[in-house]
């Protein structure tokens, strides 16, 4: 199975998720790190991925290659990460046919309503189990 982490910035969410996406599934799955700057790309492939792409493009072709996408539901709200989310690759996250765990940030131009306010860790840890439950079959 192979599974994109995508993430801007410097990449901290994304490291997150592939640090612990590597412990918990190992050798069971591949994992690519997508970023939308070099920093987060090389930051993501250092906590584990194994191997990374930079960019618009880079995102717009890989995701037709995965079967899961882990990361901040930014990626599919163009202009979100600052802007580091262009309309385009928003629209190929989103239309993608792979699965989509998305982790709950706000950001300063929306909020995301109907959710208990926990800490960030508290996310990404349920968001781990949640792809462990899709590689291991359950709610795929």
């Amino acid at each position: 199975m192979l599974i994109a982490v995508i993430d801007g910035m410097g990449g901290g969410l994304g490291v997150q998720l592939v640090t612990q996406l590597s412990a918990q599934l190992g050798q069971k799955v591949d994992i690519i790190a997508l970023g939308t700057n070099a920093l987060a790309t090389n930051n993501m492939v250092r906590a584990g991925a194994m191997r990374g792409a930079t960019g618009e493009n880079a995102v717009v072709v890989s995701i037709r290659k995965v079967d899961v996408v882990v990361g901040p539901i930014g990626i599919i709200i163009p202009n979100s990460l600052m802007g580091e989310i262009t309309p385009k690759i928003a629209e190929a996250v989103a239309s993608s046919d792979a699965h989509k765990v998305l982790v709950p940030v706000n950001q300063h131009h929306f909020d995301i309503v109907g959710l208990e306010t926990r800490p960030l860790v508290v996310s990404i840890k349920e968001a781990v189990l949640k792809v462990s439950d899709l590689v291991h079959g359950k709610g795929w």
